[in-house]
């Protein structure tokens, strides 16, 4: 073995003994009990789909949005300027093309359609937009979140009234226009009894 090689395995070998005492000294430091990786052992900073989806056959909507069905940008956020707020993309726009979206009920997309006409861009792209926080990643987990509860209104079944609570209604709303009526009258009444009788001379 000639010296260039004895000098490689030398660099080497206190190269890889350097990285695993660097790797040692941070694994037996001190972290306190509010070290994120303590606080949140399981999280990700990467934006990543779940690959297990709970599957529920009489559910129209069980929660999942697949982050490849949405477009999602970020920008500058409006407001007041500042160190931060000129420096990042804090601000995030997620838009969901409703048509397309095949892993929703065809019922689902139309109510989408019919309750948010307002929110559908003319290529019709549903837009969600969220500049609540300093931080992209909870904006967009608000906008997020945002989303799956318009999903969420629009996968509802409108619950059937009971016969019931329908004649209820029906006898409040008849005491209420009686309370009225009653109200008019004794106004009446008393506007009547101001103006002073004619006398005929």
């Amino acid at each position: 073995m000639n010296i260039a090689s004895r000098q490689w395995i030398r660099i080497f070998a206190t190269d890889i003994t350097h990285n695993q005492f660097c790797i040692l000294g941070r694994a037996l430091a001190y972290k306190s009990a509010f070290s994120l990786d303590k606080l949140y052992p399981t999280s990700n900073i990467k934006l990543y789909t779940p690959t297990f989806v709970p599957e529920d056959p009489n559910a129209k909507f069980n929660g999942y949005i697949p982050l490849k069905e949405l477009k999602i940008t970020y920008s500058r956020s409006s407001g007041a300027g500042g160190q931060h707020v000129n420096r990042t993309n804090s601000k995030v726009d997620v838009r969901l093309h409703i048509e397309s979206a095949k892993w929703l009920a065809e019922d689902v997309r139309d109510k989408l359609l019919e309750q948010h006409k307002n929110k559908l861009s003319k290529e019709g792209h549903l837009i969600i937009k969220s500049e609540l926080t300093r931080s992209q990643h909870l904006n967009l987990a608000d906008a997020l979140e945002k989303l799956r509860k318009l999903i969420w209104e629009a996968a509802k079944t409108p619950s059937e009234i009971p016969p019931e609570t329908l004649e209820m209604k029906r006898k409040q709303h008849l005491r209420a226009a009686r309370e009225r009526l009653f109200e008019k009258r004794k106004r009446s009444e008393i506007k009547q009894s101001r103006i002073p009788p004619v006398v005929d001379l």
